[in-house]
């Protein structure tokens, strides 16, 4: 067995793709595992988490999402199986290679959360775009899973932002950096 990202690999991948794309998309898949994982954790401590003016329609809103997410981190671990590689998705292992801080809201108004998801769904969603640039001509399998995938989460993030636009669809978000700024500045523009 040899090592990608630190885990042992299986000698074999799926027919057809070489040794080297199967490395290379595995590290794509295990970064994006990673995150999709921290995803749906994200969506569910704030559906635990918010309150105020339309908690119920956002409480509701966000099952479906961390259902989807988990289903996507599902898909995404079978394929790295499926080429051969080791799906690892202990929580001390996704701490580990996760490179972003946890989400940085626990109580907040619905509005608030929402400002921060935002800013959460865009590195998501970046990170993503990014995935299925770097498998064009590696792996045409994987770069369409996440191709529809990030379908799923462009519409989630729409569903977050339509409770953040402005008539005129100007988001308050959009020069904000932090989750904490964000929230602060959904809050304002309420």
């Amino acid at each position: 067995m040899s090592t990608v990202t630190g885990q042992k690999i299986a000698q074999f991948t799926a027919p057809g793709l070489d040794d080297s794309k199967a490395h290379k998309t595995i590290e794509v898949l295990d970064k994006r595992m990673v995150s999709l994982i921290d995803l749906a954790l994200t969506l569910k401590h704030i559906h635990w988490n918010v309150v105020g003016a339309n908690f119920i329609g956002v409480h509701e809103m966000l099952d479906p999402q961390v259902e989807a997410v988990n289903e996507m981190v599902d898909e995404v671990a079978e394929r790295i199986a499926t080429l051969g590689g080791v799906p690892v998705g202990t929580p001390a292992s996704i701490a580990e290679r996760r490179t972003w801080k946890d989400y940085s809201i626990n109580r907040g108004l619905v509005v608030e959360h929402l400002g921060a998801l935002d800013l959460v769904y865009n590195g998501v969603n970046a990170s993503h775009r990014s995935a299925i640039e770097a498998l064009d001509g590696v792996d045409p399998v994987s770069e369409d899973m996440f191709t529809g995938q990030l379908a799923q989460l462009e519409q989630f993030q729409w569903f977050v932002r339509a409770h953040l636009e402005s008539s005129e669809g100007k988001l308050p978000t959009a020069d904000e950096a932090t989750e904490k700024s964000a929230a602060s500045a959904a809050r304002k523009s309420a």
